[in-house]
């Protein structure tokens, strides 16, 4: 049989293995997800009772696109706005509960022996909840309009953005050979600062592509562009040293934020089941009994921990951020088991080679036995609540009852928010900022430079321009750093009357950012002048007042943040 041959004759085999499994498991009344695990574990190469995969180095290659558009499905269906909507209840929760699950995971890889990393990572997966399985459960059971599913469903969220950042540290861990903190740390820092930017350049250009071709754009075109966007981030977040799986998460949620969101949805969705399917055949594929019967203690203590010590710790978390004690006890009991994601996270590891080989299959045979008691867990959530309620002190309940409503009051604006009100407009243009100087010093200006009619130029005529030039395509970012709006000047002021003292933090923060605006300024002068450093402070501070009272660059600043709040916005319009 040629090579082309064999691969389309494992593809068969586990397409068609896939589908009759997963027929017996929807009769069954289990998750499909389960289905195609166990179809890849009959046709996988450790098990020969039936035909089996010949190459499993090609189906890992089918896979790792399986890995690309799930992470793409996700970002679809992924809300920024809808986040930081929900209020800080559900961060409070998860942040709990992963910080909680990564130190019983290091605790546990302690006791086995392992490194720091290993057990970290561990945790991390131990901290994954499958976001598919709670869905589909909560649809089984109609259980989509309780009180605890939409705090359930947001901790899910950040549990998968978690699960991202995770991969990266991996990559990171993986180069450095050591879980070295200033790799990770610059790490987490370089994340944040491409995240701030592919988010703000794909809002202000991707939905001002559909909507000036929206014409032009029938389905097959938008699908062809949709997947094309998926790959060409994939391309870009490798380059910068970044997974596949992080840049069609962006992508993704770039693309969710547009108003053609629906109608890519729908129109992936069937490429997205066909490789999903494959990725979690191979999972199903990479499980080996022998693995399985020699670390039967890890995985038994694996799914006690997932079970019991992973509901209370939920628990726990959901309550200290201020749920009810019933929605706290449903939400902790919903959120334990292992997700799908952890096999991500393992796959991932295990080729980096920064994880042992043989947690991959011990984490799939954890995940399918917690996914197995999870609408079971949850029906549990409601007598076990009635038990502990019944316990418990008419005092303690007062006491609980009282924390819970004081929870979901929203907290008086303190002077906190004098600097959080303003963060993420500086934040956006700092990254932007530094973002343009790169491009212009490493890319922009070497490039001119080579031409021979430039060569000829005098080099104070060339640095002149090239800093006059790169201090005007910089001013509207400058700009956006030390400028208040109509709502922050408003709770400026409302901050001065209720409190003195907030002057100063006023005036400390407003000094902080024009320090920023002025760094900028100053860095341009430095690199293209050699004038002393008081002669360019001076001219640094002239720009910086011109820049202030220049109407022109208030008006490139207005049409900058006017189209990108439009993009923004775009979505919730055209529904309104």
């Amino acid at each position: 049989m040629s090579e082309n041959l064999r691969l389309v004759s494992d593809l068969a085999l586990i397409l068609i293995s896939a589908g009759v499994v997963t027929v017996i498991f929807k009769l069954l009344k289990q998750p499909i997800v389960l289905g195609y695990i166990v179809a890849g574990f009959l046709v996988g190469p450790h098990l020969h009772i039936f035909p089996t995969v010949t190459d499993v180095a090609e189906v890992e290659v089918w896979s790792e696109i399986g890995i690309i558009f799930l992470l793409f499905a996700l970002g679809l269906e992924f809300s920024f706005k809808k986040l930081f909507s929900v209020g800080s209840k559900a961060f409070v929760t998860a942040l709990l509960e992963i910080i909680s699950m990564i130190a019983v995971g290091m605790l546990l890889g302690f006791i086995m022996d392992w490194g720091v990393v290993e057990s970290i990572f561990l945790g991390g997966m131990l901290a994954m909840s499958s976001t598919t399985i709670i869905i589909k459960a909560f649809e089984d059971m109609k259980l989509k309009n309780e009180p605890f599913v939409d705090l359930t469903l947001v901790v899910l969220i950040i549990q998968d953005i978690v699960a991202v950042v995770m991969m990266v540290l991996l990559s990171t861990a993986a180069a450095s050979k050591q879980a070295a903190g200033r790799e990770m740390l610059d790490s987490i820092v370089k994340l944040l600062f491409f995240l701030i930017l592919w988010f703000v350049v794909g809002i202000y250009l991707i939905p001002t592509f559909f909507r000036k071709a929206k014409k032009y754009i029938n389905d097959e075109t938008l699908l062809i562009i949709s997947i094309g966007l998926c790959f060409g981030m994939v391309i870009i977040a490798n380059n910068v040293g970044f997974s596949s799986a992080l840049g069609a998460f962006v992508i993704g949620s770039i693309l969710s934020e547009t108003v053609e969101s629906e109608r890519i949805v729908k129109l992936t969705r069937s490429i997205k089941d066909l490789f999903g399917a494959i990725f979690f055949v191979s999972v199903g594929m990479m499980v080996d009994p022998a693995v399985l019967g020699q670390y039967w203690k890890l995985i038994l203590s694996l799914v006690v921990i997932t079970l019991v010590i992973k509901a209370i710790v939920s628990s726990a978390a959901a309550m200290l951020a201020g749920a009810s004690l019933e929605d706290s006890l449903k939400t902790g009991f919903t959120l334990s088991q292992i997700g799908e994601f952890a096999f991500i996270v393992a796959s991932v590891g295990v080729t980096l080679k920064v994880l042992p080989s043989h947690i991959y299959p011990v984490i799939i045979a954890a995940s399918v036995i917690t996914t197995f008691t999870t609408p079971y867990w949850i029906k549990a959530a409601t007598p076990c609540y009635k038990w502990l309620n019944g316990k418990l002190s008419p005092d303690l309940k007062a006491r609980m009852d009282e924390y819970c409503l004081l929870g979901r009051k929203s907290g008086d604006k303190n002077w906190g928010s004098i600097i959080t009100y303003s963060l993420p407009r500086v934040l956006i243009f700092t990254v932007l900022s530094v973002a343009l100087l790169f491009v212009l010093f490493d890319h922009l200006f070497p490039f001119i430079r080579q031409f021979e009619v430039v060569k000829t130029l005098p080099r104070w005529l060339f640095n002149s321009v090239c800093a006059i030039s790169t201090i005007l395509l910089l001013l509207p970012f400058l700009y956006g750093i030390v400028y208040n709006n109509v709502k922050t000047r408003q709770l400026y002021s409302e901050m001065s009357k209720k409190n003195k003292s907030n002057i100063i933090v006023i005036t400390v923060w407003t000094l902080i950012r024009f320090l920023i605006a002025g760094f900028f300024v100053f860095t341009i002068l430095v690199k293209f002048f050699k004038y002393t450093k008081w002669v360019i402070l001076l001219v640094t501070l002239a720009v910086i007042i011109f820049m202030m009272f220049s109407s022109r660059t208030l008006k490139r600043f207005t049409l900058i943040e006017s189209s990108f709040m439009k993009n923004l916005n775009a979505k919730e319009n055209s529904e309104n």
